[in-house]
């Protein structure tokens, strides 16, 4: 087998240790040095060609650039370009796969040239930072292995697809994949019966293999997968300011499938953020909009569930500032796909596949490929800011919010208005507020959630319905039958006059 070429580019004296020690490494390592060579400037023969032609020249021939930028831009030629700038460049115009390694140091400490290089490697490759030669190495490492992964040099599976050979069919919940199927064919056609036998459903959806379950199984429908992979879970948190700062007023840690830990989190930035409700002049249903659009908080929640990396012993973690909602995940893009790039339509490229598909199938995941782009402009046609996207060590989206109104001015209305209405309601909490606003006549639970656009029953009931039970605000149709199929629910008087109030604010 012919090794891959690699070309260690950087010929500042500022990185020439670390030059040496990859050069000596690759060559000495029992995996690495298997599968590829590497190349260093020190090791150039002494020719008559003009250095920086025979430079360029490795770069052709070689198959990897490795690129290190620290503070220095290094020696310019008559047009004010470095060395390493030109060989930056060429390997982008020859398409040669590009590993950057960026030295971790202020802005204002880096040669303003040097700035600008990294700043253009940015825009189109995945970069990696480092801050000593111990890290450098550690960060090679996991690419080369990674690249080798990805051009299937080495075989390891994804995560997802994996055997977890200690669980079996009896660690599935049937009636998650019950609710699986009736979902899919709602929204995909789904050709399975949900009284199919649990194996045939999940040897259709591939996650059966000789006859063993899955990581992807256990995740999607097992019961309790925080049995067998104790961090796959969702860490929510909300901010009274832009940054992270005690005391934290409210916090929540979701598990359970996948989908469940979905619904959790979203609802749980729904019930934290600004709502605004129309009136029912154009239809019986009163018009609700959330100050960020629920299919870009969906959609950047589902991305982290789908492309973490689960091997991790990070939680993903969603964050609620008063100017921003961030999402962490311990992953990364793949080295052929680029920030820049992501926000294009693009190929689907899942760290997950299997974790991927169902949720697609369950309509979680709208259009393969087109979930950020989509994600983006929603976000436009509200008004908001350009959703951020960061990539380096993990992957983070963060979702702009409005200008947040006065907490003064949202507090005097409301106090006015439960004050005025009900007395005792006064500071009651804003979610009784919400179902006061969107409930008409009787309804189901099912109808008040899909009103609010909520998801989650357990997380509905405990926040919204019971209080606004609690408080006389909301009651029972069967109150003799609390568990009734045909229970549903409608507001008390106490109630009606609090949501009159709502759309008469002046009266």
């Amino acid at each position: 087998m012919n090794k891959l070429k690699v070309f260690i580019s950087s010929v500042q004296s500022e990185f020439s240790e670390e030059r040496q020690m990859l050069y000596d490494y690759l060559n000495n390592d029992a995996l690495l040095g298997r599968f590829f060579e590497p190349f260093i400037f020190e090791k150039l023969p002494a020719t008559d060609i003009k250095a920086s032609k025979a430079y360029l020249e490795q770069v052709n021939a070689s198959d990897v650039y490795l690129g290190i930028f620290g503070k220095e831009y290094g020696f310019e030629n008559k047009d004010g370009i470095s060395p390493t700038e030109l060989e930056f460049d060429f390997a982008s115009s020859v398409h040669k796969t590009r590993l950057i390694f960026i030295r971790h140091h202020k802005a204002d400490k880096r040669h303003p040239k040097e700035q600008l290089l990294i700043k253009k490697a940015e825009d189109v490759v995945l970069r990696k930072k480092f801050t000593d030669v111990f890290e450098l190495k550690t960060a090679v490492y996991v690419a080369l292995v990674s690249l080798l992964e990805e051009k299937e040099l080495i075989r390891s599976g994804p995560f997802d697809a994996t055997i977890y050979k200690e669980a079996a069919i009896k660690d599935i919940d049937p009636e998650r994949l019950k609710w699986f199927v009736t979902a899919a064919q709602a929204k995909r056609g789904f050709p399975l019966s949900a009284d199919e036998q649990i194996e045939k459903i999940l040897i259709h959806l591939h996650l059966i293999k000789t006859g063993r379950l899955t990581n992807a199984a256990l995740l999607l429908f097992g019961r309790e997968p925080q049995r067998f992979f104790i961090t796959a879970e969702i860490r929510c948190a909300m901010f009274h300011g832009n940054e992270i700062q005690k005391p934290i007023p409210a916090y929540q840690v979701y598990k359970g499938d996948v989908f469940q830990q979905v619904n959790q989190a979203v609802d749980f930035i729904l019930s934290r953020i600004d709502l605004s409700v129309g009136d029912r002049s154009q239809s019986v249903d009163a018009p609700i909009e959330y100050e960020l659009p629920r299919t870009a908080i969906t959609e950047a929640i589902v991305n982290a569930v789908a492309h973490r990396d689960y091997t991790s012993n990070a939680s993903i973690q969603v964050m609620l500032f008063r100017n921003r909602l961030e999402i962490w995940n311990p992953g990364r893009l793949p080295y052929h796909l680029s920030v820049p790039k992501l926000k294009q339509p693009h190929g689907s490229y899942p760290a997950n596949p299997l974790l991927a598909e169902p949720m697609y199938l369950a309509g979680y995941i709208e259009r393969m490929g087109t979930g950020i782009p989509d994600m983006i402009e929603s976000c436009k046609k509200a008004g908001l800011k350009e959703p951020e996207i960061k990539s380096e060590t993990d992957f983070k989206l963060i979702l702009w919010r409005k200008i947040i109104k006065s907490e003064q001015a949202t507090g005097q209305v409301t106090g006015q208005v439960t004050g005025q209405a009900t007395g005792q309601a006064t500071g009651q909490a804003d979610y009784v507020i919400r179902i006061v606003q969107v409930i008409k006549n009787e309804q189901t639970r099912a109808e008040i959630m899909d009103a609010l656009r909520l998801k989650h029953r357990e997380t509905f009931i405990e926040n919204y319905l019971n209080p606004a039970i609690e408080k006389g605000i909301v009651e029972m149709t069967l109150p003799d039958t609390p568990t009734s199929p045909h229970q549903k629910y409608r507001l008390t008087e106490k109630g009606k006059i609090l949501q009159k109030q709502f759309k008469n604010p002046n009266k």
